[in-house]
């Protein structure tokens, strides 16, 4: 990354404004500088040559006051940019933090399953907290450096020429250092970054599978590799602090070395008396440190930033990755509206098949104060029911095919088209492992809705859920951790089911649940089947991803999912035996409720 990446202004609008108001600081601190060295230098020098007469405090009264008040502003500008500097860091972190997040939401799910979801989580987390340092501290003194170095040097080269070419022979040598030292820091911020994203992702899939690690009694194994993966992250964080001990000792040695060049040569010339006189001398050595100390700051300060550029590098790579552009059509409303799911064929990642292949299925959303229906997408494992659930719901594109929207007044509308956002509103969506937000048992089920108590217990009755809250210590006032941490996997479903039976129907008339019984027992799976009942009895359809014959049972259609196998040179090899279609929708509802067309029949 640059010392100013223009990405950086583009993706965090903080960042510009911040950007702004530290140029505008560095000139006024690079024109104070100046004349706090020339008002030294004018007060030294008839103190030190004797010429100030009977009364020297009376002489230099004038000149003093306006030196305290020069001291004044150059500090009260540094306060101002460290005030700004904090908060323009935390906005500029926060912005970054958030487009990360959001573009890797419309990049889809596929996406981050690809191996890239740890990445990210660590990226929006502990990563991007690391640029602090940065904009804190590294940023200013470049702009000081943009600043400050080259009006002491035309100021210098105004006073004594001599001084001012060795400033200019010596100065490049400082960046060339720094650019030597800062490939060394880079690569070892790289490998650190690198390393703690490793980390990262061994501790969330231990975390992720410790259940089942702990039923088989196999939860100390992966320690050791924890282990060494925190025993890499000291060695790269050490490594990175030696490198930056050591550049620093580099960059004061040769400054100081080059300001008592200076120093030497108006030292030597004051004796003979050739060439400058007293107070010129005085202003070039107080100005020459404060040239050479922005580009000191620069490189000392840059070792402190690196984790922060290495990560805001892929914070860029994550921004700059294509995404589909959103509809921007609103959606109509669902209630009497068709949707219809269209020769979709979704490709299996890294797996050579098609899942689902060629699925076609429509349902219609009943006006308001008719039933609603059931609809059951079954199909062996891995033959793409919850990728069809993903495509449903416009999450996931699909590589052929369309989803439809044919609205009560007859016109039809691509999902693509429509702006997601109207979309969703008029969905509830449960999905296999539902994340909640922490909080009190209670408030977690209300989600920030208007909800009485005795329509929360209705829910948690349905969905199961009391009788999860009547075997926690605190009852509804359980605070549950992020993700739901302190809950199960069943337990979480349970409280995502009573969240969604919350839903007003006239709002989202359409429930998309993907594999509800999945961690639930007998108890639960009975739970389910009620709230589906209760959705469809509130005129609601509910699109369900099923395994379970209950729920099968339960649906007005069902809809056979199979995915077929695609051959490497790009052909087809046909659907394998264990995942043919079953035929035709099989309506399993009431009689006349009549069939679903589902993967290329027509009903």
């Amino acid at each position: 990354m640059r010392p100013l990446d223009p990405r950086l202004l583009r993706y965090a609008r903080s960042a510009r404004a911040y950007v702004i108001l530290t140029t505008v600081l560095g000139l006024v601190v690079a024109v104070l500088v100046v004349a706090q060295a020339l008002l030294i230098a004018r007060i030294l020098a008839p103190a030190v040559s004797g010429t100030l007469g009977p009364s020297p405090l009376v002489a230099v009264a004038g000149l003093v006051g306006l030196l305290a008040a020069v001291v004044a502003a150059r500090a009260l500008a540094t306060w101002t940019q460290e005030r700004f500097a904090l908060r323009a860091a935390a906005r500029t972190i926060a912005e970054l933090r958030e487009s990360v997040v959001q573009h890797a939401a419309r990049l889809g799910p596929r996406w981050i399953a690809s191996g890239r979801g740890p990445e990210v989580a660590t990226l929006a987390t502990r990563g991007l907290d690391d640029l602090e340092p940065y904009l804190v501290r590294y940023l200013p003194q470049l702009l000081l450096a943009a600043t400050v170095t080259p009006l002491g040097i035309l100021v210098v080269f105004g006073l004594d020429w001599v001084s001012a070419v060795i400033i200019v022979v010596t100065i490049p040598l400082v960046p060339i250092f720094m650019i030597l030292v800062g490939h060394l820091t880079a690569g070892a911020a790289a490998r650190r970054l690198a390393v703690v994203q490793r980390l990262g992702s061994q501790v969330l899939d231990l975390l992720t599978g410790l259940p089942t690690l702990r039923a088989f009694g196999r939860e100390i194994g992966p320690q050791a590799r924890v282990r060494a993966l925190g025993e890499a992250n000291r060695r790269a964080t050490m490594g990175t602090l030696r490198i930056a001990f050591l550049s620093g000792m580099v960059l004061e040695l040769l400054t100081t070395l080059s300001v008592a060049v200076v120093a030497v040569g108006i030292g030597l010339r004051l004796l003979r008396g050739e060439g400058i006189d007293l107070e010129a001398g005085l202003a070039v050595l107080i100005l020459a440190p404060e040239v050479y100390l922005p580009l000191r700051q620069v490189g000392a300060q840059f070792h402190a930033s690196t984790d922060g550029l290495a990560a805001a590098e892929q914070a860029f790579e994550v921004l700059e990755t294509p995404a589909r552009p959103r509809g921007t059509a609103p959606c109509p409303p669902l209630r009497g509206s068709t949707v219809a799911v269209e020769g979709v064929s979704v490709r299996a990642g890294d797996r050579a098949a098609t899942a689902p292949a060629d699925l076609s299925f429509s349902f219609t959303v009943p006006d308001d104060g008719s039933r609603g229906r059931v609809v059951a997408l079954t199909g062996p494992s891995g033959s793409g029911k919850s990728t069809a659930a993903l495509v449903l719901l416009a999450l996931h594109d699909p590589d052929e095919g369309r989803v439809s929207v044919r609205a009560a007044d007859g016109s039809v509308v691509d999902l693509r088209d429509l702006d997601p956002r109207t979309w969703w509103s008029q969905i509830t969506w449960v999905p296999q492992r539902p994340a909640l937000a922490p909080g009190r048992l209670r408030d977690v089920v209300r989600d920030e809705r208007e909800a009485r108590d005795e329509d929360v217990e209705r829910a948690a009755r349905l969905s199961g859920l009391d009788a999860v809250v009547a075997s926690l210590p605190d009852g509804w006032d359980t605070v549950v951790g992020r993700g739901g941490s302190g809950l199960s996997v069943g337990q979480r479903q349970r409280v995502a089911l009573a969240q969604a039976l919350l839903d007003d129907p006239a709002r989202s008339p359409v429930v998309v649940l993907d594999e509800p019984t999945a961690h639930l027992d007998a108890r639960g799976e009975q739970a389910v089947l009620e709230s589906v009942r209760a959705w469809r009895d509130a005129g609601r359809t509910v699109l369900v991803v099923a395994h379970r014959a209950s729920l099968v049972a339960l649906a007005d259609d069902v809809v056979s999912v199979w995915s077929q196998v695609t051959e490497p040179a790009g052909r087809t090899a046909g659907p394998a035996s264990r995942n043919a279609p079953t035929g035709a929708t099989e309506p399993s509802g009431p009689a006349g409720s009549g069939p679903v067309p589902a993967n290329g029949t027509s009903a």
